[in-house]
C-alpha cells in the first residue's frame, strides 16, 4: 500500500515584534533610570588610640583627601592637586579668617606628599588650629 506523502509546511517565527518589544523595554528602563553622580571620596581612616575631642565647631574648614590624593575642601572636589589650587580654595572657603579651626582628614593609604601638601597651604595661610582626624583601633579578639 502506497502511502501519500504529506508536504511540510516551513515553520517560522516572525522575531520583529519579539524585537520591538525589548527595544521599547530598553528605551523604559534608560529614561526612568537615574544615574547619580557620587561626589563624596572615599576615605579609609587611620588608626589611633589618643582620646576623642568633644567640641566640635560649626564654622570650620576640612580638607578631604582620597587614597590617589585627590583634594575636597569641605566636601567639595577640587579640579586638581596642586598647591595654587589648595591654597585658593581653602582661602575662599574661610573668606581670610586663618583663625577657624581646619580639620585634614586623609585616607589611610594616602600618599605622605599630599597630606604634607595639605598642611604646607594650611601653614602659608595662617592656619595654626590644625587636626587631623583618625578613628580608634579595632581590638583584635585572642
Amino acid at each position: 500500500m502506497k502511502f501519500r506523502r504529506q508536504s511540510r509546511e516551513e515553520v517560522s517565527l516572525n522575531l520583529t515584534p519579539l524585537i520591538d518589544v525589548v527595544f521599547l523595554l530598553l528605551i523604559f528602563f534608560m529614561v526612568s533610570t537615574t544615574f547619580t553622580k557620587e561626589t563624596q571620596l572615599a576615605i579609609d581612616l587611620p588608626e589611633a588610640s589618643g582620646e576623642q575631642r568633644e567640641s566640635v565647631e560649626k564654622t570650620q574648614v576640612e580638607i578631604t583627601i582620597s587614597r590617589e590624593g585627590d583634594f575636597a575642601v569641605n566636601g567639595k572636589s577640587l579640579v586638581n592637586s596642586s598647591l595654587d589650587t589648595l591654597k585658593n580654595a581653602l582661602a575662599k572657603v574661610s573668606e581670610g579668617d586663618s583663625a577657624l579651626p581646619l580639620i585634614i582628614t586623609a585616607d589611610a593609604k594616602t600618599p605622605y606628599q599630599s597630606v604634607v601638601t595639605a598642611m604646607d597651604a594650611a601653614g602659608q595661610l595662617g592656619f595654626a588650629n590644625l587636626s587631623m582626624t583618625t578613628r580608634k583601633p579595632v581590638e583584635s579578639e585572642q
